[in-house]
């Protein structure tokens, strides 16, 4: 087999020490089935802390909005809620969902493609609106002057910033006005002083690039001028999400893996994925065609950190940092992280069902989950599940690495849960459970579908006891192996997601079911 290619994910000390109590594991896939989607609502409230933090640093006010489409939670809402969180709805369902879990409307933004019912709403209860062009102005105050409501407001998406005196452009995007027709937009405002409130501007780029972020920032900055410049009062600037997440553990593992691929596919070593798929890579007469079509699994800046190094950057036409942009212009500043929030925030459990051999001798791993249940390479994230052994069977002391691939319960021959061929530190067994760590940002339930009438994974909140939870915040710490002080093991909690509430952690509610003996695989 050669040295084993891991992808090993990274994992905070919660989820570690939730990775390690298989026995806990084995109980709820038990009760609710395979697959099983696990979320922790703890986790983003610690995560909008980590935001919070980098306000302070740079002494911006504003707001951080949870994008509610990375994952259908109950959990997780509800969770935030409870803290000074806003989230950003991008349907009706999603807003209805965010005024049912307790969000007030003052924390509530629209976006995304809206129709008249999802504008309607957020006109009646006053939750601000994200607005892609004059159309939508036009539409909105005429729900806003029909039913009398009181004037709505507005946030303005723009998009195709050009910085000056450098030739670097923001890509295209589908949503929100070319900046260089903010003019247009404004005077559509001016036509309903009634209806309408420019709250400010904002844009959302589906880019890594810090740079061209900070072009599009800087380019926000001239529009709050330009708006001010007409009279209007804007104090908002919102440049929403794309801060990515760190998947990986090991840097190293990634660059090794990308490189051994690449020679893979290029015939100079054995193949290192299902049918020598080439994730967007081929080779044609000794020369290597196409680009990598991957997520960039192990990133060192992610997340609080990316937008730290944003608010970091120089403008790129003032030479200002941004932060100090914003503060200067009195600017609010708002972020829609939705991976980044969730970071760490549940896993997907999936059962072994059988593990047989191909006719070409590739050892083949069937679980009860398809490639919709877990949508890591969908996305094009790329690494290795968790095996979490049946209770009572121990990792084996031999056996070594193996390579496999993972094959889901739909009747399709690309039904694969990934093309890769996984490295796994022994084989696995019918009845162990694989968890794919880290899902709950768009891997979980954003395509997860009812193919072939097989089950929709069911989802389940899990919570360590409050009392020990209060004690490693006390000591600033959170133990890494799930094991308290000496006293016995921190229990998890559960209940189903669509039956958490914050109040959960407070009280023992009949409802919410204690862990089988702390679960100790």
């Amino acid at each position: 087999m050669g040295v084993p290619l891991y992808l090993e994910p990274r994992l905070t000390p919660r989820l570690t020490s939730l990775l390690r109590s298989g026995r806990f594991l084995h109980a709820l896939v038990g009760g609710l089935g395979s697959p099983l989607n696990v979320v922790l609502p703890d986790q983003i409230a610690d995560n909008l802390t980590h935001f919070r933090d980098v306000y302070r640093t740079h002494r911006l006010s504003g707001q951080v909005f949870f994008a509610h489409k990375a994952n259908r939670s109950s959990a997780l809402v509800r969770r935030l809620a409870a803290t000074d969180a806003g989230l950003d709805a991008a349907s009706l369902g999603e807003l209805q969902h965010a005024l049912g879990a307790g969000f007030t409307p003052d924390r509530i933004m629209a976006t995304g493609p809206k129709d008249p019912e999802f504008l309607w709403l957020a006109a009646r209860t006053g939750v601000l609106v994200h607005v892609d062009g004059q159309a939508e102005l036009d539409e909105l105050a005429a729900l806003v002057r029909q039913y009398g409501l009181p004037p709505a407001g507005v946030l303005l998406r723009l998009s195709g910033f050009a910085s000056e005196g450098t030739r670097l452009l923001t890509r295209p995007s589908r949503f929100g006005t070319p900046a260089g027709e903010l003019g247009g937009l404004l005077t559509t405002l001016e036509r309903y002083p009634d209806e309408l409130r420019l709250a400010g501007v904002g844009y959302h780029l589906d880019t890594t690039s810090l740079a061209e972020k900070a072009v599009a920032l800087e380019g926000c900055v001239r529009a709050m001028d330009e708006c001010r410049g007409r009279g209007l009062n804007p104090r908002i600037i919102d440049i929403g999400g794309g801060f990515g997440v760190s998947y990986l553990a090991d840097g190293e593992q990634w660059e090794r893996y990308t490189t051994e691929l690449t020679r893979a596919v290029m015939g100079r070593r054995p193949a290192l994925t299902w049918r020598r798929h080439g994730y967007g890579l081929w080779h044609e007469a000794g020369t290597l065609r196409g680009s990598l079509a991957l997520y960039p699994a192990h990133r060192p800046v992610a997340a609080e950190k990316y937008l730290d190094a944003l608010l970091t950057q120089p403008a790129p036409a003032l030479g200002t940092r941004l932060a100090t942009l914003l503060l200067e212009g009195l600017c609010d500043l708002y972020v829609e992280p939705g991976r980044a929030l969730a970071d760490q925030c549940g896993l997907t459990l999936a059962r072994v069902l059988e593990v047989r051999r191909t006719g070409a001798g590739e050892r083949v791993v069937r679980l009860a989950a398809n490639a919709t249940d877990v949508a890591l390479e969908e996305h094009g994230v790329l690494m290795d599940p968790v095996v979490v052994p049946a209770d009572g069977r121990r990792a084996p002391a031999a056996g070594g690495p193996v390579g496999v691939h993972l094959a889901g319960n739909l009747c399709l021959e690309a039904d694969m849960i990934t093309r890769r061929t996984v490295f796994l530190p022994y084989p696995p067994c019918p009845g162990d459970l694989l968890a794919f760590a880290n899902t709950a940002g768009y891997c979980m339930d954003f395509r997860a579908g009812e193919a072939q009438r097989q089950p929709v994974a069911r989802k389940a909140a899990v919570w360590q006891d409050g009392r020990d939870g209060a004690r490693e915040r006390r000591d600033g710490r959170e133990r890494q192996d799930g094991q308290d002080d000496g006293h016995g093991e921190v229990p998890w909690r559960w209940c189903l997601d669509e039956e958490y509430w914050p109040v959960a952690q407070q009280a023992h509610h009949p409802r919410h079911h204690g862990t089988p003996a702390g679960g100790g695989a």
